[in-house]
């Protein structure tokens, strides 16, 4: 009866999103006390387990998640991820530039909310696609939606990543290393087969996968001249809009300060924690190694640096309302993971986790690749039903935690199992879908073929590795 309960309150939380479009936050917690109610967890300990599982993974991940969101804010008030891009777009040439794109957004973008990243790179990704050629569009877009979603749930400090690692007691510093490594490569090749497959002809149809407004189509018209010799080159292009932009800051009063300084906030916190987790397997960590190495201290210290460096370039105003923005959006995702790990804790109040167990434990054959598999399938049915990443990497991992102990699998695995099936086709229950769509003057039959494909394709890819993964550990 309990695994029956269970899945009605998943099942119940599912369709109040999508059917009846309440928030996640609320789903959530009505599906949390139908569970602890009907499986005979009792009042009194249906609200111990909904507060005690809150509180829980708060303390796990609520300082990490909102220092996180608040660097990324902070550093987006200095211009620095636009720069970036354009950078980017300048120097590594129009063959290189889709990896390029998606290898950024997935290593280095994280630490910005994913609607963000979008809109930063959107408009880069328009604009340069011409430079690429007819596939150019479709290419840049799989390449921006790939980089973005596995940075989201595969890199420190992205939220999904975070989340995932604090509901299963995984320390980022033994996260970050297996994290990087497969998210970076299932960004590379998930681009580069969706490129080969748009190369391959006839999938891909400019009149009936893209949707240009007017203004986009005065830029395609602009972007065409460049490349005929009609105007100036792409280079001259790229520069005169870089100029336009920095005319642009100095009007606002931006003080222009050097990028590589501008993304020191990002990685030094990153160096600081992989540091000390190697310190630690290296047998040779102290105190103060300790310290710098622990995610919240070094998140801190990078977020002391961000503001710094934001009081310096956009000034006081503009800081302060860089906090705000951080504050408004750490708020909603910090609900959303902290009663995640509610509905977690009254499953691990019913019991179910002997069920659970049974389930994931196999006799004979291939007992981790059987418990890699069903993480990885009830991340994506749940991603599938509710069209939240985030929504279903937290309820996944909180419905796996309790039988962690019993697997044979270290954490790590089921955890990289969870991010890599959470992030399985995008699709149109998702309020991403549609903003991706607007910006990049995709129809919603462009948007399938680019956002929804490469997401699976990219879920697909990143499976294996999250194998391969078991095998060092």
């Amino acid at each position: 009866m309990v695994a029956l309960h269970t899945t009605i309150a998943i099942v119940l939380v599912i369709a109040l999103i999508v059917r009846v479009r309440i928030d996640p936050v609320i789903s959530l917690v009505l599906g949390s006390l139908y569970l602890g109610l009907a499986s005979g967890v009792g009042f009194v300990g249906t609200i111990e387990a909904i507060t005690t599982g809150f509180g829980g993974i708060m303390a796990e991940v609520g300082l990490l998640i909102g220092f996180g969101v608040l660097i990324g804010s902070l550093l987006h008030s200095t211009g620095a991820f636009r720069r970036l891009v354009g950078l980017l777009v300048q120097r590594v040439g129009s063959g290189r530039l889709p990896y390029a794109l998606t290898s950024m957004l997935a290593v280095v973008m994280p630490s910005i909310y994913v609607d963000v990243q979008v809109v930063l790179a959107a408009p880069v990704a328009r604009s340069a696609s011409p430079f690429i050629g007819r596939i150019g569009l479709p290419v840049l877009a799989s390449a921006l939606g790939c980089g973005i979603f596995a940075g989201y749930v595969f890199v420190i400090p992205g939220l999904a990543a975070i989340s995932i690692a604090g509901l299963l007691d995984i320390r980022l510093g033994d996260w970050l290393v297996y994290g990087v490594v497969i998210g970076l490569i299932t960004a590379l090749v998930s681009t580069l087969l969706m490129r080969l497959l748009f190369a391959a002809g006839g999938f891909w149809n400019a009149e009936t996968d893209e949707e240009l407004d007017e203004a986009m189509a005065e830029q395609e018209a602009a972007d065409r001249d460049y490349l005929t010799g009609e105007a100036e080159s792409a280079h001259e292009a790229l520069a005169r809009s870089e100029s336009e932009a920095t005319a642009a800051e100095a009007a606002q009063g931006v003080r222009r300060l050097p990028l590589a300084v501008l993304m020191l906030p990002i990685l030094v916190p990153l160096l600081l924690i992989a540091f000390g987790a190697f310190a630690e397997l290296g047998g040779w960590s102290n105190s103060l190694i300790a310290f710098l190495g622990d995610a919240n201290a070094a998140l801190f210290i990078g977020l002391l640096g961000a503001y710094g460096l934001s009081r310096a370039s956009a000034g006081l105003e503009r800081t302060n309302e860089a906090m705000e923005d951080g504050f408004h959006t750490t708020g909603e995702i910090l609900l959303i993971t902290g009663v995640g790990g509610s509905l977690g804790a009254v499953i691990e109040a019913t019991g179910l986790d002997a069920v659970l167990g049974d389930l994931f434990r196999a006799d004979e054959g291939a007992p981790v690749v059987l418990s890699i598999l069903l993480a990885w399938f009830i991340a994506a049915v749940l991603h599938l039903a509710i069209g939240s990443v985030s929504v279903a990497a937290i309820t996944a991992a909180g419905i796996i935690a309790p039988i962690l102990d019993s697997l044979t699998v270290s954490p790590i695995v089921i955890g990289l199992a969870i991010a890599s099936g959470a992030m399985f086709a995008l699709q149109v229950n998702s309020n991403f879908f549609w903003m991706f769509k607007s910006l990049l003057g995709l129809s919603t039959k462009g948007t399938l073929k680019t956002l929804t494909l490469v997401t699976s394709v990219a879920s697909v890819v990143s499976l294996p590795l999250v194998m391969a993964a078991a095998l060092v550990l």
